[in-house]
């Protein structure tokens, strides 16, 4: 058993604050920890006042030309005019700073809250917010960072989940059968590679922050190329057709205020749910290591998780066979 210590486990607040004082701060108060898993997110306040979102990257994640090529990205969507934070640079123009071997960077705080799902203004404003970013991400190409790969991904979570030794000898079995199938369903609804734009890649309602209908998408670390769906798809949760439609509708309008909403990629909604669905797990299974993540997520060892898992992916397969429901 490796027991070496995690490298977020040397993160003390004082090394925070010692690492945002190193590039010319003053913080009066402590750093209080955000809600984050694969980074390590805080807020502090500075001797004026103003309020600082301090990331540090998990390390050997991202190298350091594809953090920078996600800054760049962020300065130009603001230079755009479009909601979200642009890193703090200093007087040299670098956005990404070194302290005591952890990579940082600043981000100023967009305060707000969660949108909802079911108010009809909230997703028409989501919609244009999404568009604009994506008016902006269809002008450039990302080299560094990697594109959405539906067969890579898929087998490249497939496999993280069976090296682990989470499955009992039945849940092995049907998640190899189960995920095969899945593979197969899979790799057949790919995308032209000219569908692909710059995307921020982890759009979930989490990632968005607001009030009084303006919203800002903050946390662009997954930030790839990938179809304009991807920005999209999770904004849609309903179960009923008249909400189902009312949904796309509202997200769809709001969109075209900057670009055309293609409808055919609505066909690729569910193969990205699955998607995700695997590679959570599988991201579950590969930070187990880090301190954070037991006590943070404990059913993952109860075998009751991977019989549910097993069943949303089943779920899935079916879902993929049937006709695509936001077409309709």
């Amino acid at each position: 058993m490796d027991t070496t210590p995690h490298p977020f486990a040397q993160l003390s607040p004082a090394r925070v604050v010692a690492a945002v004082e190193s590039l010319g701060f003053w913080l009066p108060g402590e750093p209080f920890a955000l809600n984050s898993y694969e980074n390590r997110v805080f807020l502090v306040h500075d001797e004026d006042r103003r309020r600082w979102v301090v990331k540090f990257y998990r390390p050997e994640r991202w190298t350091n030309a594809q953090i920078r090529e996600e800054h760049d990205f962020l300065v130009e969507l603001v230079a755009a005019g479009v909601a979200v934070a642009a890193p703090w640079r200093d007087e040299a123009g670098e956005s990404l700073h070194l302290a005591e071997g952890f990579r940082f960077t600043l981000f100023p705080h967009l305060p707000g809250q969660a949108p909802e799902l079911e108010n009809p203004a909230h997703l028409f404003a989501l919609g244009e917010l999404i568009g604009a970013v994506h008016e902006v991400g269809e002008q450039g190409h990302f080299a560094r960072r990697r594109s959405l790969d539906l067969d890579g991904m898929v087998l490249e979570a497939r496999d993280k989940v069976l090296e682990s030794q989470w499955l009992d000898r039945r849940q092995r079995q049907a998640y190899e059968r189960i995920t095969t199938t899945l593979h197969r369903q899979l790799v057949p609804r790919t995308w032209s590679t000219k569908q692909a734009i710059r995307v921020q890649g982890d759009c979930h309602i989490g990632n968005i922050l607001g009030r009084d209908e303006q919203f800002a998408l903050v946390d662009f670390d997954d930030c790839l190329m990938a179809p304009a769906i991807q920005d999209l798809w999770m904004l849609f949760t309903a179960q009923e057709e008249g909400e189902r439609q009312m949904q796309l509708s509202e997200v769809a309008e709001g969109y075209e205020q900057h670009r055309e909403f293609d409808r055919s990629e609505l066909a690729l909604v569910e193969p990205l749910r699955t998607l995700r669905l695997l590679r959570h797990s599988a991201w579950l299974v590969n930070r187990w290591t880090d301190p954070a993540f037991p006590p943070a997520f404990p059913w993952l060892a109860d075998a009751g998780y991977w019989d549910g898992h097993l069943r949303m992916l089943e779920q899935q397969r079916q879902a993929l066979e049937a006709r695509p429901r936001w077409l309709a």
